[in-house]
């Protein structure tokens, strides 16, 4: 028995295993991508082993989502047991998610103009890439015209059908303002059922963090189908080849990720080498599933096991932010679509480019937290400051790759939000009495 516990401490962290299935991924992925990226057995590995696992692991996820995230922000609130707690903290998460997404566009911007990178593409190439990804393009600019605008955006986070809110990814901030409802009124009506039917609900957030933990065993194997599909398919080709591009988008992540962030957490007292420490296994979740919305379960076990931050906090903060508050997102869009309008030669006003950012951060808060949700709203953009949406198609190449940077972003921002809203939380707000157990 003494000997048995040693050996049980010795156990490889998940975000190691994680890491060691994307290097082995990528590492095979470029081997055959090198040695034969069009013979018939790569082909085969990737539609019937690589591409169905990978599929499988995400659908388990988001299988999983909707019970998560709505019995983690009605548990969050009900645990507030206070309005004026609600309020206070949903305006703070508010205003924080404001000001890091604006701050995360004008960096984004500044990098753009600075550096120009759509005015260095060879029009060559970028026929090419154009040619190549027409069709997907044109799906992209269609659907365009289906994404709620203006005050029709306002009226549909409000569900007339919640059940069909919870079966569509593009419905999830209506089933978040549900779930918001929800908890209000268990805070507004005290009562012994009302207490019943909140441990029913903190049982149905335990078994979905539960079952998703066994889904989590999976993530090394999946994170290796990932990197692999990725690097066998495109190799470094298109990164290389579109080089500014990506590296201006990569560069303006690594700031406002390394540079922001820390500046932030450095504000409210927090050591930012701890809290990168303390977030490296959401962050290579974030990463290998290009999903905001399949690394919240991770991101709720991180700040509740590694943070430290109170649950009524995080589960509200993260929930929310998991749709809300995407920095990456908004960044990603103002670039692309200044990086298509110098490609283009279409000369944005300063006027224009402000109009860009308000969009972008709205086009943040608003984009399912899915692999590739955020193209339509590029294409909706371009489309209201002049530039042809159909260029989107010389992107698509290099996007599964800077989906993956602007995600971990995206998760890394949440986290930060949760730390900042939850200080000087603790003291504040109500303590209650702990659940009963029976």
């Amino acid at each position: 028995m003494s000997q048995s516990t040693p050996a049980g401490k010795k156990k490889l962290p998940l975000h190691w295993k994680m890491a060691i299935g994307f290097a082995l991924g990528l590492l095979f992925g470029l081997v055959v991508h090198a040695t034969g990226a069009d013979a018939e057995w790569v082909k085969l590995a990737t539609a019937y082993v690589t591409t169905p696992f990978s599929k499988i692991f995400l659908n388990l996820i988001f299988m999983l989502i909707v019970p998560l995230l709505f019995s983690a922000l009605v548990v969050g609130i009900a645990e507030m047991g206070d309005i004026r707690a609600l309020g206070r903290i949903g305006w703070k998460t508010l205003a924080y998610t404001v000001v890091l997404s604006s701050i995360a566009v004008v960096i984004g911007l500044v990098l753009v103009n600075l550096l120009k990178p759509g005015a260095g593409v060879d029009p060559a190439l970028a026929q090419s890439l154009l040619t190549e990804n027409a069709e997907r393009a044109r799906e992209i600019v269609a659907s365009v015209h289906t994404q709620p605008r203006g005050i029709d955006m306002l009226l549909s986070i409000v569900p007339d059908n919640v059940l069909s809110a919870a079966s569509n990814n593009g419905s999830i901030l209506a089933l978040m303002f549900f779930a918001v409802m929800f908890g209000v009124g268990m805070v507004l009506t005290p009562s012994k059922n009302t207490d019943t039917l909140k441990r029913g609900i903190e049982g149905v957030f335990e078994i979905s963090m539960t079952l998703i933990g066994l889904v989590i065993r999976l993530a090394p194997y999946a994170v290796f189908c990932f990197m692999f599909n990725l690097a066998a398919i495109f190799g470094f080709d298109l990164l290389v080849r579109l080089g500014a591009y990506v590296g201006v988008v990569v560069l303006a992540l690594a700031l406002h990720m390394f540079g922001v962030y820390s500046l932030a957490l450095k504000a409210v007292g927090k050591s930012p080498l701890a809290f990168f420490r303390a977030t490296q296994e959401a962050s290579v979740m974030a990463f290998s599933t290009a999903s905001s919305n399949a690394t919240l379960p991770t991101s709720l076990r991180v700040a509740e096991e590694k943070l430290h931050l109170p649950n009524r906090v995080s589960r509200f903060v993260l929930t929310v932010g998991a749709t809300a508050n995407q920095n990456g997102t908004a960044l990603f869009e103002g670039v692309t679509v200044l990086f298509l309008a110098q490609f283009f030669g279409v000369d944005l006003t300063i006027w224009q480019q402000v109009m860009v950012m308000l969009v972008c951060i709205l086009g943040g808060i608003g984009t399912a937290g899915v692999p590739s949700g955020s193209l339509p709203v590029v294409a909706l953009i371009c489309a209201m400051v002049g530039v042809d949406p159909v260029g989107i198609g010389m992107i698509l190449g290099v996007n599964h790759f800077l989906d993956m940077c602007r995600t971990t972003l995206n998760v890394t921002g949440d986290l930060t939000l949760a730390t900042l809203v939850a200080h000087g939380e603790t003291e504040s707000m109500p303590v209650l009495d702990p659940v009963r157990k029976s």
